[in-house]
């Protein structure tokens, strides 16, 4: 065992100074918009399935960027110098400051607003403030959110990083975010009260890397495909979740992502309860894992071949197998589970491809599949496999610089993410882990954006999405007759249950690093309705409101022009 560390000591000495490795969250759009860009233009290679990117990460495409400054336009350029100045820490160097509290050889310290940096010759720090507010208006009154917190970051010697968050949020009138609720607001666990709601997000962790890796426990949102408006994979709007993180890129053309999460199941467990001092019995949540990889490849430049493969499971400790990171989770699923007659266990597969060997095109296509069977892809079956898969390109800069059009389809069968056991659904807190529209819909998304200054971004937006009916997933109808196969023989979308058509303008301009001030117009269309035909078993049937209530806040039902003013400091 001695001799073992000290060869893993030996290795991790060889590598690159200053590997850390803290993810910058993905609220903090602007960046990944603007490395996207610069991918898009050629001027730097980007795999964008995975998300959250590190800090480290980022700056190291800055500084590529930085060696091709003649072929960026001025506000590119700005751009450019400004958030390289949010990562001067992970330069080794104190962003620029006209407050120095302390300067010597051996080590500094900046006041800059709206945070705290510090830099010695084996620790570097970052403290930075969170404080917003967003009021919110249209015909059915007010939303006020206010939050306010604290974020730290914490760079120890060359490899080790520690992070952690915390916001405390408070909503004044109505609650936009419920795990039913067809919108792409982030999730959250509400304290609710009749003036409104509040909740505190806390997120955080600690990394170890080197130059083509890294190892962490931290708790976090993740973003899996590539996307512009929500991804059909994970996409990071269920509650930040704990999990075991393992990044490798030991080669150009190759990288593996693999996380183990604990997952919120809001299920109960039948079999446990908690006992209070007089006796009384509350049930305990049953156990929620998941398992999921990923791995990259790029046979050539700028063409991102990923393929992955996940696992949803509920057992009552860790399955070791999963811990296994290249592992193909469905077939050791089948080995564990199948010899005692119980049902498997929810796994699934996935792919993404991603292109940017057109300049200023960025092509991308994902897929998530459930359930396959490969006789229900024969012309003849009238069964779907409950598959999701979305396809979008992006075009920057062509024809004219600062200018950016996106289109985006994705569309999703029926059952898809559901199982018939509850507590294996693609979910976490009861929030969909995979697109907020869920199973059994559609939806085109266009995007116009321009950036004509350094930090100001302008978008136009349209927004076109459908739910068609909706089902519980059945494995057997109430005579023992298989109910599934009937079940995805419905017409995916079939009747159309919910719609919601929105066109939105939106301006943010980030003042200065972490600080911004916004403003959004949305016109919003979004209706129920109530069905005509023959209901099938496991089939739900609600009237045109049921469906309103189920699938919308009622402050945004109907017709509604919604406004949005706020500031942050901090993401």
């Amino acid at each position: 065992m001695q001799r073992f560390l000290l060869v893993l000591s030996l290795i991790f000495c060889t590598f690159s100074v200053f590997a850390q490795d803290i993810p910058e969250h993905i609220s903090y759009t602007r960046i990944y918009d603007y490395l996207d860009e610069l991918a898009g233009d050629g001027i730097i290679s980007l795999n964008s399935v995975i998300k959250p990117y590190s800090r480290s990460f980022i700056k190291d495409k800055l500084l590529e960027a930085q060696k091709r400054t003649g072929e960026l336009n001025k506000r590119q350029r700005d751009e450019l110098v400004f958030f390289l100045n949010d990562y001067a820490l992970e330069q080794d160097k104190l962003p620029e400051s006209h407050v120095n509290i302390w300067k010597n050889e051996a080590s500094s310290a900046a006041l800059i607003q709206p945070g705290f940096h510090y830099r010695d010759t084996i620790f570097r720090a970052r403290i930075t403030p969170l404080l917003g507010m967003h009021i919110t208006h249209n015909d059915n009154g007010n939303i006020i959110k206010r939050w306010y917190g604290a974020d730290i970051q914490l760079m120890i010697g060359k490899h080790l990083s520690v992070y952690g968050s915390l916001r405390d949020v408070s909503i004044q009138g109505a609650l936009l975010a419920r795990p039913t609720y067809l919108n792409d607001n982030p999730g959250y666990e509400y304290k609710e009260s009749s003036a409104g709601g509040d909740y505190s997000d806390s997120r955080g962790g600690i990394k170890y890397a080197w130059n083509w890796g890294s190892v962490g426990l931290v708790k976090d949102n993740v973003v899996w495909g590539d996307n512009y408006h929500g991804s059909n994979i994970l996409s990071g709007r269920a509650p930040s979740f704990p999990m075991l993180t393992l990044r490798l890129k030991p080669v150009k053309w190759f990288e593996l992502q693999y996380i183990h999460g604990w997952l919120v199941s809001n299920v109960a467990d039948s079999t446990r309860n908690y006992i209070d001092n007089v006796g009384n019995a509350f049930p305990r949540m049953a156990n929620k894992f998941i398992a999921a990889n990923m791995f990259t490849f790029t046979p050539i430049q700028n063409l991102n071949l990923s393929v992955g493969n996940s696992i949803i499971y509920a057992e009552s400790t860790i399955q070791p197998a999963y811990l296994i990171p290249i592992a193909f989770y469905k077939s050791m699923d089948h080995t564990m589970t199948k010899g005692l007659g119980l049902e498997n266990q929810n796994s699934q597969v996935f792919i993404n491809f991603s292109s940017r060997n057109i300049k200023h095109l960025h092509l991308y296509t994902s897929a998530y599949a459930d359930e396959i069977s490969f006789s229900r892809f024969s012309p003849g079956s009238a069964a779907k496999n409950p598959i999701s898969f979305k396809v979008g390109g992006n075009l920057s800069n062509l024809p004219l610089d600062n200018l950016s059009l996106t289109a985006e389809f994705t569309r999703t069968n029926i059952i898809n993410y559901k199982h018939s056991i509850p507590v294996l659904t693609w979910a976490s807190n009861s929030y969909n882990l995979g697109s907020y529209l869920g199973d059994n819909s559609q939806e085109i998304y266009l995007a116009l954006r321009y950036k004509p200054i350094r930090g100001l971004d302008l978008g136009l937006s349209y927004m076109s999405a459908e739910h068609g009916n909706e089902y519980d997933y059945l494995r057997r109808n109430s005579f023992g007759a298989d109910a599934i196969t009937k079940i995805i023989s419905q017409p995916v979308l079939g009747e159309i249950t919910w719609t919601n058509k929105t066109l939105g303008f939106n301006a943010q301009y980030e003042v200065i690093n972490n600080a911004y001030a916004l403003i959004n117009v949305a016109y919003s269309d979004i209706r129920g309705y109530n069905l005509s035909s023959t209901p099938i078993e496991g089939e739900k049937r609600l009237t045109d409101q049921g469906y309103l209530d189920l699938f919308s806040p009622k402050y945004l039902q109907g017709q509604h022009a919604t406004v949005t003013v706020g500031f942050s400091f901090g993401f």
